[in-house]
């Protein structure tokens, strides 16, 4: 393999440079003489930067449940094909450590399989425990994934003909702080007000979804640095979701319409609070593969993020997050490049230039 060179205004700090990259596939500001001859520009104007991240997605999932590797392929080529080359996977099925060995497919950070209540969740996707068996359960999730371990914190109770949590609450911090001691990361996914709020009092790492965040709530992540991850793009099925319960269940889809109307207001307070936003899309349950760019314009658009925020947030602050490089000295390779500046039209991340992916041109 023989080495790349690119010119063009890098991001974020906005200044046109030159980067190469080796025949190792790594990133070189400054490289040796025999780089440098052996480069070939594959880049000459534009805008460049750090691959984008997905911070909620699901390779290896559809609506029924776990899917066979061709399928698992294309999602990740979907992915791939408009910029996203870090995912992370936010409960699977299936096992897509396969992935990893192919160098044209996106890197993922997976959580392992939900962790659910009994006969409380989407019917094939999690694993289903009762409170008494959480905390093993989170052991086990935990060895399954890269550093992340995922909970489903609420979902709709039939006897309760409502959100409720999932946990008790005394039981979901006991979890959350055996897999700090494991040295894992716990997100959950929270639709309602409570047990969003008992999560994070008890010590949760990230909050996906978070559309029943309260002002008190809000508060309290910024002050202890809970990520949000709200997959904008997925909430506006929380109407069909109503629909779906019809008369049998009025009080949630009463709820879900409300949480629905407040989310932009509500997701936006915590911007404004400071709380660490990034971009995720929920692909693989409902909705494809391949959204990044919608999920950054409706953080802007939508929610208030200003722009750059908004695509930092999946691009070079995410890959913070989640301990991953950018485009360093020394860093893989991993890239994509617009025509367009995206800072100026957040449109101009459904259209990129060029993808390098571990230091191979592949898109």
């Amino acid at each position: 393999m023989s080495g790349l060179h690119l010119r063009a205004v890098v991001l974020p700090e906005g200044e046109p440079r030159d980067l190469w990259v080796d025949a190792e596939g790594h990133v070189r500001h400054d490289p040796d003489a025999t780089t440098r001859r052996g480069a070939e520009t594959v880049l000459d104007g534009g805008w460049l930067l750090p691959g984008l991240v997905d911070a909620h997605c699901h390779v290896g999932l559809d609506g029924h449940g776990g899917v066979d590797e061709a399928t698992t392929e294309a999602q990740a080529v979907a992915d791939r094909d408009t910029g996203a080359l870090l995912l992370r996977d936010a409960g699977v099925p299936v096992d897509t450590h396969w992935v990893d060995d192919r160098p044209d497919l996106p890197r993922i950070i997976r959580a392992g399989r939900h962790i659910a209540r009994s006969k409380r969740y989407i019917r094939n996707y999690g694993e289903e425990v009762e409170p008494e068996q959480l905390v093993a359960e989170v052991e086990r999730q935990a060895a399954r994934g890269d550093g992340w371990v995922k909970l489903v914190g609420d979902w709709i109770d039939r006897d309760a003909g409502d959100l409720t949590p999932s946990w008790p609450a005394d039981l979901a911090a006991a979890a959350i702080a055996r897999a700090h001691e494991l040295g894992v990361r716990v997100t959950a996914h929270c639709f309602g007000e409570q047990s969003v709020a008992e999560l994070v009092a008890g010590g949760i790492d990230c909050v996906e979804h978070g559309t029943g965040i309260t002002d008190d709530v809000v508060a309290e992540m910024a002050r202890r640095g809970t990520a949000l991850v709200p997959t904008r793009v997925q909430l506006d099925n929380f109407p069909a979701y109503a629909a779906q319960a019809g008369e049998k269940f009025p009080t949630y889809a009463a709820h879900m319409r409300d949480l629905h109307a407040r989310c932009d207001a509500v997701l936006g307070a915590a911007v404004e609070a400071g709380v660490p936003v990034y971009a995720g899309t929920d692909a693989g349950g409902v909705l494809p593969h391949g959204l990044v760019g919608r999920e950054v314009l409706a953080l802007h658009e939508q929610v208030g993020m200003p722009a750059e925020a908004a695509l930092g947030a999946a691009s070079w602050a995410a890959r913070s997050w989640l301990g991953r490089p950018g485009l360093e000295e020394g860093a893989p390779a991993d890239l994509v490049a617009y025509d367009q500046d995206p800072r100026a039209d957040l449109r101009a991340l459904a259209h990129p230039r060029l993808v390098v992916l571990r230091g191979r041109v592949v898109a």
